[in-house]
């Protein structure tokens, strides 16, 4: 499929634009599974959420406080009262959080079959993260970065126990189409005179494709039984877009396409096929668009590329920890 559908058209997969997060995994029994879907709190990642349960998967919700998740589990249990949800706190912008939640997801939870890193913000004005970080770098990608690797024993081990392979789902977006990876850089990252909204927002979503690719190369090459892919999930009206100065010309022509959008269940798709339909349970350092395998830019497959976004990674959360001690 290319890099535009028709929304009745549908790939090799079966399913297409217009498929929704039920109809991907309809007859999937997933109980005996527990996964990780970060941004549950609205939009696409709470309907994640809301499908994986009603598969049967025990899914754990982190919230940046526990007050607005628990609101979150009580409006996903009022449609589905079977439904199994835990609510842990979590601001996966804060690399402290973030291990702060892994504690207390490992004292709670045996095991880990799913880790959908969801969670994202979209085009903000400049601004640091707790760690000093720029924001929707430490957002989209550093915190999922790390809470990625703080989990990947677990997941192993699941694995390995249950024999079901583990599945990471990065959410990227088409938008990782406008970055070149240029300013994926040490030197760039927090550069206030440099940023622009939009092309920041288009890195971070190369850099959730990237470390994808490159987490897959790491997993293979030590023999794991666990995947990692990249989706884009669609165009979807969903609050993510709230930053977004949108001038009145931009503003009717959105007018004129918003029926193309997705909705919000056909935006879930995606990424519940991936983490839940048999036909890809051996796929891995993949990305989809519209629950079917697409191509990424060639900066999004290039394996200098990804190592370096690996190396620089590492080398923030190590610098951050030095500086926490």
């Amino acid at each position: 499929m290319g890099w535009w559908s028709w929304p009745w058209s549908k790939g090799l997969s079966g399913y297409g634009y217009s498929s929704t997060a039920e109809e991907v995994t309809q007859g999937i029994d997933a109980s005996n599974l527990t996964a990780i879907v970060t941004g549950a709190t609205n939009g696409i990642g709470k309907e994640t959420a809301r499908v994986l349960a009603l598969r049967g998967v025990k899914v754990i919700i982190p919230a940046r406080s526990l007050e607005s998740g628990m609101k979150v589990k009580e409006s996903l249990l009022e449609k589905h009262p079977d439904s199994k949800f835990q609510v842990l706190e979590m601001d996966v912008s804060s690399l402290d959080s973030v291990r702060n939640f892994v504690k207390s997801f490992n004292s709670s939870n045996k095991h880990l079959n799913i880790l959908i890193n969801n969670a994202g913000i979209m085009a903000c004005p400049f601004q640091l993260s707790k760690d000093g970080v720029e924001l929707q770098f430490a957002t989209n990608h550093l915190g999922h970065f790390l809470l990625t690797n703080l989990l990947l024993e677990k997941m192993k081990s699941t694995a390995k126990q249950t024999g079901i392979k583990g599945r990471i789902v990065n959410v990227s977006s088409s938008a990782h189409r406008v970055s070149d990876g240029s300013r994926l850089d040490l030197e760039k990252l927090n550069d206030q005179s440099r940023y622009k909204p939009y092309p920041a927002y288009s890195d971070s979503k190369l850099a959730n494709i990237l470390h994808a690719n490159e987490l897959t190369r790491r997993l293979q090459e030590e023999g794991s039984l666990v995947t990692a892919n990249s989706v884009h999930p669609g165009v979807i009206p969903t609050n993510i877009v709230r930053y977004l100065d949108l001038k009145a010309p931009v503003s009717v022509l959105l007018g004129l396409v918003k029926p193309f959008f997705k909705n919000i269940p056909q935006g879930a798709a995606t990424t519940c096929y991936l983490a839940l339909h048999p036909k890809v349970k051996d796929v891995s350092g993949k990305y989809f668009k519209n629950s079917n395998e697409t191509l990424p830019t060639k900066y999004a497959r290039d394996t200098d590329l990804e190592n370096h976004l690996w190396n620089i990674s590492q080398s923030l959360v190590d610098q951050i920890s030095r500086g926490r001690k």
